[in-house]
This record gives C-alpha cells, sequence and structure tokens, in this order.
C-alpha cells in the first residue's frame, strides 16, 4: 500500500507554499501577534483567492473537491509559516460539521462562503476550566433561540458564525449560529494570534443542524466524529511546524560558532536534534496514515487520529522547545523567532483538548485484542 502522496497534491502544497513564504512571514505574524490587527486578511483573501478553504469543500457547494489528502498537505504548510489566519476553525472544524452533518439547505448556503472565504466559523464547546463532557454541557436550545456561554472559543474574537453544541430537552445536539450581536469578551492566550474568546448567547437565533435533528445522531457522537477528523488535519499543522522548527535549529547550529567550531558539532546538542528528528518522523508516519483514514474515511479512523495527535503534538511540542534550547540565550529574546513556534505549539496541544485527553482516546479506540 502506497501511503505517500500524488504528484497532483504535491503540487498544490508547493503552490500554497509559495504563497505563504511570499506573503506570510514572520513580520505578519508579529503583526497580529502585537495586536495591530486580529488576523492577517490580506493572507486570508489571497488564500481564498486560490482556492484553498475550498480545498475539501465538494463541487456542489462551490469547493474544489481535491480531496482530504491534499487538504492535510495545506494544513501542513500553514503550520510551517504560522499563518494567523482562521484557517483551521473554519475549514477543520466548521466546514466538516456542516459537510457532516448540515442539511442539504445549510450546506448550499453557508459551504460556497466557507470556500470562498467570505465567512470565518468555529466550533463552541467548552464551558468550564474542566474538560468537556456531556454532563457539563449546559448551554441550551430550544425553539430557535440559543442561551449560554462558551470558554476558549478558538478564532471567537473574528469568527462570524459558530456550531455549538447545546441542550435540547435531556438530548444534545448541535447548533449553528451567527455571531453578529453575540457578546465576545477576549482571552489572553499564549498564541494571540488565535483570537480565542468566551461567546455569551442570550436568546440568540439559532437553527439545528440538519444530520443531528430528530434524534438522528446525538450531538456528542457528532461532535467526537468531527473533532476525529479535524485532529489529522492539526496534526498535519503540528508537523508542519515541528519540521519548520527543527529546520530552524539545524541552521542556527552549523552558522553559530564556540570555541572555533560550529556549535552543532558538539555531542549534546547533535543528541538534542537526533531526538527532534526521530519524533518528527515517528510522527509523519502516523499522520500519513491518518490523512489514507480521513479520504477513505476508514473504519479505524478513530485509532490513526488519535495515533496522530498524539505523536504530532509530541514532536511538535519537542521541536518548539528544544530550537530555544539550541539557540541558548538568544533563543529566549522576543527579537528571535524561536517563541513564535513555541507558542503556536502550545496552543495547538490544547485546542481540542490536551494531549492526556488524546492518549485516553487512543487506548478506548484500540481493539479490545491488541497487544
Amino acid at each position: 500500500m502506497n501511503f505517500d502522496f500524488s504528484d497532483d497534491e504535491k503540487m498544490v502544497q508547493e503552490q500554497v507554499h509559495r504563497y505563504l513564504n511570499d506573503n506570510c512571514n514572520f513580520s505578519v505574524f508579529r503583526s497580529v501577534l502585537e495586536g495591530n490587527e486580529p488576523y492577517a486578511e490580506k493572507v486570508w483573501q489571497g488564500l481564498a483567492e486560490m482556492g484553498v478553504q475550498g480545498t475539501a469543500v465538494p463541487a456542489e457547494f462551490g469547493g474544489v473537491e481535491a480531496g482530504y489528502l491534499t487538504l492535510c498537505l495545506a494544513a501542513k504548510e500553514m503550520g510551517a509559516h504560522l499563518a494567523p489566519v482562521p484557517f483551521s476553525t473554519s475549514v477543520y472544524l466548521f466546514a466538516e460539521a456542516l459537510t457532516r452533518y448540515g442539511s442539504q439547505e445549510q450546506k448550499e448556503k453557508w459551504l460556497p462562503m466557507i470556500a470562498s472565504g467570505q465567512l470565518k466559523g468555529t466550533i463552541a464547546v467548552s464551558e468550564t476550566v474542566e474538560e468537556a463532557r456531556p454532563d457539563n454541557i449546559t448551554a441550551t436550545f430550544g425553539d430557535g433561540r440559543l442561551n449560554g456561554t462558551k470558554l476558549v472559543v478558538p478564532q471567537g474574537m473574528v469568527a462570524d458564525v459558530a456550531v455549538v453544541i447545546a441542550r435540547k430537552g435531556d438530548a444534545l445536539t448541535l447548533v449553528l449560529a451567527e455571531l453578529d450581536g453575540v457578546g465576545r469578551t477576549s482571552i489572553e492566550m499564549v498564541d494571540p494570534t488565535m483570537a480565542t474568546a468566551t461567546l455569551s448567547f442570550d436568546n440568540t437565533v439559532a437553527e439545528e443542524l440538519g444530520g443531528c435533528a430528530g434524534d438522528t445522531k446525538d450531538g456528542w457522537s457528532a461532535l467526537a466524529d468531527i473533532y476525529n477528523r479535524a485532529a489529522v488535519l492539526f496534526a498535519f499543522e503540528q508537523i508542519g511546524g515541528a519540521e519548520k522548527a527543527l529546520d530552524m535549529a539545524v541552521a542556527y547550529a552549523k552558522e553559530r560558532f564556540a570555541f572555533g567550531r560550529p556549535i552543532g558539532s558538539f555531542q549534546a546538542l547533535k543528541h538534542m536534534m537526533a531526538d527532534m528528528y526521530v519524533a518528527l518522523k515517528l510522527a509523519e508516519s502516523n499522520c500519513y496514515y491518518a490523512a489514507w483514514a480521513l479520504q477513505n474515511d476508514a473504519d479505524d479512523l478513530a485509532v490513526a487520529a488519535a495515533a496522530a495527535r498524539v505523536s504530532a503534538t509530541q514532536a511538535f511540542q519537542l521541536c518548539a522547545r528544544d530550537n530555544i534550547q539550541v539557540h541558548g540565550g538568544m533563543g529566549f529574546t522576543w527579537e528571535f523567532d524561536c517563541h513564535l513556534y513555541y507558542r503556536r505549539s502550545n496552543y495547538l496541544t490544547l485546542v481540542l483538548g490536551g494531549l492526556a485527553t488524546w492518549e485516553d482516546k487512543l487506548i478506548a479506540a484500540l481493539p479490545a485484542d491488541a497487544a
């Protein structure tokens, strides 16, 4: 079985790479980081003109329909360039929720706007500082109205619309709510470019996703499915960031001299960078299989997604942290770019639930007879 990507998929990746390389350097990230703009709007619109937001959106809903393998490679470039745009929340979470569980009418209305970059979306789940669980979801939906507060919503400050998990009677369901007029409170996070917010819904007009209506699909099960699919895409962002952090460390180790020779020749740094490389390659292996499972909606997608998520999280955290160590005292300064990857690595670790959560999911998803 060949798990490599096709030439066409790699060509799209190269196009995204060239665009971001030319238009999304560290100065763009820092502009958003320092609060000069909520997100890189020019980058977002440029990606939309290339059709990147619509990569996996069906053609009948205005998308490119290039498939999830292509989207995985685009996600890797987003991670490598730390693109400060609401791409992950709009494409991996909101668009996936609509594609999987929206009615035909909902898909026709919202997906073309996502694919064209006209709309920015997100998903709102947590309500407490504890891990979200079915029993601590208290937001309510009834008679077309949504009430409740959602904490730590990624891109909540810039999103136009959100998919929200809420209680409908005794069951949980997914509802869609426009965010115009919804109360938003900015939350200071390790990566401010993710525009995280608390959203307060007060009799907000909302509609149930068609695939969750009539108890066709329990909202919590639907959310778990969306998270599994998004986890693969986030994992590709993470390995993209990990690879770039490793490249930064290696480049610096070659050009920085101490005691008359490059610091990369010292055994301690050799071992450190070798560990970074091994972690990255293990994550890549898991991510490649998960991409295949996502593309083919495989039966073991839950296992593949959890394995990719765990290994990619570990790789990105290790590479981002040790990149700073390789740079030494300079690596801890604001002027150097090492901390930009460290910020993103820590944020992505938590965006779908922490590492321990996904380790538990991996164990739970393994076959009962697994060794």
